[in-house]
């Protein structure tokens, strides 16, 4: 891509600057905010082909080949938590972006912010549980950097990773290439991760341990794609949960997905948590579970593979895609009444990532 893409003229200052002209926590937590935030400040900026793909990272042609890129910052508390820390957030999170546009995860580089008197044994818990992830996830951390920023400014330590993956080619995996008729799969369970984090933070504990579900997913991506299936959209359910995402992808693909509450996957002690806590499990943050679009003809068989990849998860069909009302999500409840699932203006849960 040349500069030429920067060179329209420069666009004005946008009006909603002024209805928030501070930073919020909810501008970064996934909701209506954060993509206000992106649409109107970066996106006008930053303005170019890749950029709008509204995917979970950059596919980029060099030389021949199709590569994905992608970056993403981690600012968990607490930084350590049931089933994991932000070591091993920061090596799946960038990982699993990959994973989502049907690459194979290949390189990461890692950078650390760390805070003036962070305990030099906990920094070597975390890149222990880094070197952990990326072995387990085949990926090779090849490059950092570190600052270090006085007491009371760095909470700690944060970590940005980027990364690199390999796409075959003529593979499009994206919002856009959603069909009417397409099957919605989820590989797993939701809410663990968002609900480990607050109890860990908060103090919480429950009559059932519950660990977050933090897990690189390249390798069931790619049994997928090996076993012929015809995915056309995949994406991780972080930041705002399955809810979100759903809302997400039916509004960029201009298209109705309707699900049912009753297949979605959740484990009885995060339903308790969740009914405790006053939460809504659908927009609780995972970050070990994804959806896939595939053609209704091929759902059984992507479910059946998921459930090879990993036997302690039972991937199930939750929903459908049609061409009814467009950009728009409904769930079916227990009594059969459907109602329309939006974004939240925020998050339930901040710093979950």
């Amino acid at each position: 891509m040349s500069v030429d893409s920067y060179r329209d003229q420069e666009p004005g200052r946008p009006d909603v600057l002024a209805e928030h002209p501070h930073i919020s926590i909810a501008h970064g937590s996934g909701g209506r905010l954060m993509h206000q935030l992106i649409d109107n400040v970066f996106a006008p900026l930053f303005k170019n082909p890749d950029f709008e793909s509204q995917h979970d990272g950059a596919l980029l042609e060099i030389a021949g080949a199709k590569l994905a890129f992608t970056t993403d910052s981690y600012v968990v508390n607490p930084l350590f938590f049931p089933g994991g820390d932000i070591g091993t957030l920061a090596v799946c999170g960038t990982v699993n972006d990959l994973a989502m546009c049907g690459a194979r995860p290949l390189y990461l580089c890692a950078s650390f912010i760390i805070e003036e008197g962070f305990p030099t044994d906990s920094l070597w818990r975390i890149a222990l549980s880094m070197r952990q992830a990326a072995m387990k996830a085949g990926v090779h951390i090849v490059s950092g950097d570190t600052k270090v920023v006085d007491r009371g400014c760095g909470d700690g330590v944060y970590i940005t990773t980027s990364g690199v993956g390999l796409v075959n080619q003529g593979l499009e995996i994206s919002p856009r290439a959603v069909k009417p008729g397409d099957a919605i799969i989820i590989n797993g369970d939701i809410g663990r991760h968002g609900i480990a984090v607050m109890s860990q933070r908060e103090g919480l504990s429950f009559e059932t341990r519950i660990e977050s579900d933090c897990a690189p997913l390249g390798a069931p991506v790619m049994q997928l794609l090996e076993k012929g299936i015809d995915i056309h959209c995949l994406r991780d359910l972080t930041r705002g949960g399955l809810a979100t995402t759903l809302v997400e992808i039916a509004e960029s693909s201009c298209l109705h997905i309707g699900i049912d509450d009753r297949k979605v996957p959740i484990r009885d002690e995060v339903l308790g948590a969740c009914e405790m806590l006053g939460l809504d499990p659908m927009y609780v943050a995972n970050e070990g579970r994804f959806v896939a679009f595939v053609p209704a003809r091929e759902a059984e068989q992507t479910v059946a593979i998921l459930g090879d990849c990993s036997p302690d998860l039972t991937p199930v069909i939750i929903g459908e895609v049609s061409d009814g009302e467009r950009g728009v999500v409904t769930m079916k409840s227990i009594i059969d009444a459907e109602r329309i699932v939006d974004m939240l203006s925020g998050e339930q849960l901040p710093r979950i990532c």
